[in-house]
This record gives C-alpha cells, sequence and structure tokens, in this order.
C-alpha cells in the first residue's frame, strides 16, 4: 500500500495513489466527518470532489418516471438562472425589473386562464404548488370566516382522495375538517353529485383536480361546478371552487382549449400551477391566481418597509430565489402558445404511444392512457400471478428507471399500479429503450413462483 505522504494508515481504507497524491495540497486521503464540521477547511475542488463522487449515487433524473417536476431545459435558461441565482425574490424594491417579470408572468397566466377581466386578476409566485395550494385555502377559509359569525363552527374542505398531499397537510395545519369523496369502482376521482352533497353551510370550497397524481385523469370541472350551481338553487349555499391544475393547468389550456375548466366557469375563484412541472421550468415555482382581489382578502396581504419601499407580501415563505421566475418568463417568451402547445403535444404523443405498447404486451391492463396528462397508470392483467407491480418497479430500478408503484386510496386500496409519467426531454427515443428493459425483465417476472412478499402497502418512487 502506498501511503500519502505525513498520512496515517487506516484498516479499510487504502489511499490510491493517483487519486490521493495528486494533490498534495488538500488531497483526498483522508474522509472528513460526515455528521460535525470538520476541523479545519478543505481545498474547494477537494471538496467539491466529495460532494459529487457521493451524488453520482443518485438515480439519473431524467430516467425518473416517477416525478412530475422539469429535468430538462435549454441552455439559454440556465445561464439566466446562473445569472439570477443570488437575488432575492422577496426585495422586490432592490430587483424592480425581476418583480415586474414575475408580474407579467401572473398577467400572462390570467389571460391563458381567461379570466374576466386580466389585469383585475391578482396572483402571485411560489415556490412550487403546495405552497400555492396553501394559499389558495387560507384565502377560502378567511373569506368563509368574515361571511358571518362563525363562533364554534368548523370549517371543512370538500375533495377527492385523490388529491395531493398538500391539501390533507392544509386541512390538518389549518384546523379545516377535510371531507373526501372516495374512489367507487373505476371511478378514480371526485364525483360531482357526491361533492354536492357533503357540502354545508360550513363548507370553505371545493378542490377539482386537473390532472391527478394518481393517474393523470382529468377532473370534470364544468360538472362539479354545475353541481354546486344547482345546490345554490336548492339552498343557497353558494360554494366556490379551486382548481389544482399543478400540471393539467399548463397541459389543458395548449391541447383541449374547448374544456373548460378554468375562469370561464364563474364558480372557480382560484387556480394554481406548477411552472415546474409542465410549465417546463426547473423546481421550484409555483403560481397561485385567484378571479379578482375580492376573491382574496385583504387582510391576508402583509407590507413590510424593511427591504425598502412598501412591499405587499402573500406567502408562507419569505427569502427565496428569483431565478426560477426569471427561468419562467424566459420560457413563456420562448415558446408562446405555438410552441407549449408543440411540446406538450410532443410529450402527450409518447405518453399515448407508450401506454398502447405497454398494454400490447399482454401482461398489463391500462388505467389511464395518457391523453389527459401525459401521464398514465397500468396494474398487472387478470390472472397474473407470478409478480406483482412492486416486483416490476423494482426490477426497473436495476435499470436505472425509477418507476413508482403503489396503492390506491380508499376505496379501492386493493389496486395496486405502476406510473409513467412523460415530461418534456423524455423522447420516442428514451421510451423505445425503457420498453425494451420492460420487455427483457418479462421472462423473469413470469418465471418467479410467486410475488415477492413486499408489503403492498409500501409504495416505491412515489412523488407527488
Amino acid at each position: 500500500m502506498t501511503l500519502h505522504k505525513g498520512a496515517s494508515a487506516r484498516p479499510g481504507h487504502p489511499v490510491n495513489p493517483f487519486y490521493g497524491e495528486a494533490d498534495p495540497i488538500g488531497g483526498m486521503d483522508e474522509t472528513p466527518p460526515r455528521h460535525t464540521l470538520p476541523d479545519g477547511p478543505l481545498a474547494p475542488h477537494t471538496a467539491y470532489q466529495y460532494v459529487h463522487d457521493e451524488l453520482m449515487l443518485d438515480g439519473n433524473a431524467r430516467l425518473n418516471l416517477a416525478t412530475f417536476v422539469t429535468t430538462w431545459m435549454e441552455p439559454q435558461a440556465t445561464a439566466l438562472m446562473t445569472e439570477c441565482r443570488d437575488k432575492n425574490m422577496i426585495d422586490k424594491d432592490e430587483y424592480p425589473r425581476t418583480a415586474e417579470l414575475e408580474r407579467r408572468c401572473v398577467a400572462m397566466l390570467a389571460d391563458l386562464w381567461h379570466a374576466p377581466d386580466p389585469a383585475a386578476a391578482v396572483g402571485c409566485s411560489t415556490t412550487g404548488s403546495s405552497e400555492a395550494c396553501m394559499l389558495a385555502g387560507m384565502a377560502f377559509k378567511r373569506r368563509w370566516s368574515l361571511a358571518k359569525d362563525r363562533a364554534g363552527a368548523r370549517p371543512n374542505l370538500v375533495m377527492g382522495t385523490n388529491v395531493q398531499v398538500c391539501w390533507e397537510k392544509f386541512c390538518t395545519f389549518w384546523e379545516v375538517e377535510a371531507r373526501q369523496v372516495p374512489m367507487e369502482g373505476d371511478r378514480f376521482h371526485l364525483d360531482p353529485r357526491a361533492a354536492a352533497d357533503l357540502c354545508d353551510e360550513n363548507t370553505i370550497g371545493v378542490v377539482a383536480v386537473l390532472g391527478s397524481t394518481f393517474d393523470g385523469s382529468y377532473e370534470p370541472v364544468a360538472e362539479v361546478c354545475a353541481a354546486l350551481d344547482a345546490l345554490q338553487e336548492r339552498t343557497g349555499l353558494d360554494i366556490p371552487v379551486h382548481v389544482d391544475g399543478a400540471s393539467g393547468g399548463m397541459v389543458a389550456p395548449f391541447l383541449d382549449p374547448d374544456l373548460t375548466w378554468d375562469f370561464r366557469l364563474p364558480r372557480v375563484s382560484s387556480i394554481n400551477t406548477s411552472g415546474h412541472k409542465y410549465g417546463l421550468v426547473y423546481p421550484g415555482v409555483g403560481w397561485a391566481l385567484w378571479r379578482d382581489a375580492a376573491m382574496l382578502p385583504e387582510e391576508l396581504v402583509f407590507r413590510v418597509n424593511y427591504l425598502g419601499g412598501d412591499l405587499p407580501t402573500f406567502a408562507l415563505n419569505f427569502s427565496r430565489p428569483g431565478a426560477q421566475v426569471v427561468a419562467q418568463y424566459y420560457t413563456f417568451l420562448r415558446l408562446g402558445r405555438e410552441g407549449y402547445r408543440a411540446v406538450q403535444q410532443a410529450t402527450r404523443d409518447v405518453a399515448t404511444s407508450l401506454a398502447s405498447r405497454i398494454a400490447a404486451l399482454g401482461d398489463f391492463t391500462l388505467l389511464t392512457h395518457g391523453d389527459e396528462l401525459p401521464v398514465f397508470a397500468f396494474t398487472t392483467a387478470p390472472g397474473t400471478t407470478a409478480f406483482d407491480v412492486f416486483d416490476v418497479s423494482r426490477r426497473l430500478k436495476e435499470r436505472g428507471w425509477l418507476v413508482p408503484a403503489y396503492t390506491f386510496p380508499a376505496n379501492r386500496e386493493d389496486l395496486s399500479v405502476l406510473r409513467v409519467v412523460c415530461r418534456n426531454g423524455f423522447s420516442h427515443d428514451l421510451s423505445d429503450l425503457f420498453l425494451g428493459d420492460l420487455s427483457q425483465l418479462l421472462p423473469e417476472l413470469r418465471a418467479q413462483p410467486c410475488p415477492l412478499q413486499r408489503p403492498v402497502r409500501k409504495a416505491t418512487a412515489f412523488h407527488h
């Protein structure tokens, strides 16, 4: 064993003479502590190499078919984000042009989502859809409490069991009763009549999801609004709707322009989307918009002056980077309506093609086909006893593909599925490689005596 000059031999930690000795100052012959601060500094290139080497064990983001989050952007967008990495989005007095780009993005979304008067719509950027949903829920609750004396009453929020976990967090954090419509049979999202039946005078709102996390399907927003219109005619209850368009809010306007789900429906008071999903921006940026100022109680907006100037803010976070907002504006400017339509159509084409080819293998049954969100869910075909979806997920991970396997919520906890999320950058070529790997694994899976005894309730690589 060759030792670095001055280094001590440690059992089980031989020193590579090239990797260690090539850098006589600040070399890599000693492993720094992992859970305490080191006694002294390391050379920057050495610290970089330690971190870089450990991160090599992460999965390849481009092969992650679990996440909805953008994993590819143009180099020009990356350059802009680098130029803005030190700008604090909250400091609008110091960075007025970044603030202006945020305002323009809100105006563009208001126009895209058919706000009656886009100039009157109000909105803000967030760290993602989870924060945006929290803000929308807070506005719901405050408007409910201001409507009349609510002393002793407990507010409730109506939604399907398929909502993203942020809505359950909201209800827990803000002490709101979550009234959830369960799945039934082949209905995997909100039923309009059932949602209306759960509403009462303490219902602060109904959440409709445009693009379910579980299977990629759109919820029938217009039908939900119609059921609530009928409820108002019968009872006088005027229940607002929030559309969680985390994914579909940046797909439907371009691929399904005739679908009525947005501010064209008078009952829709607010909408959110994730800029870092099908908005095509690296994480993390989201957007929350309200139909007009009346939908967002003024008392929820705080004003501070200690950054210079009068700063109105409505957010759960304070300091956050401005780079993602700049990247969102770049992407809006770069693609325009036709560019977004082309990108999203290409992604949907990949999803529908891959879904149909997986179905043709004969081992799986499709729940959805990728023709709404470019996302589809599938399970093992009836009569399959040699393997289950968890076996498939585990074996695909050996090839580098991250495909989530998970069970559905009440009342379909008996159903376990795999889900594939197609994003910009997941090309037909990559889908061919994925299908090839899946096809090669099937003979081994079919030869198993039975599914491995993995707990059916334990999801694998599931990312909301």
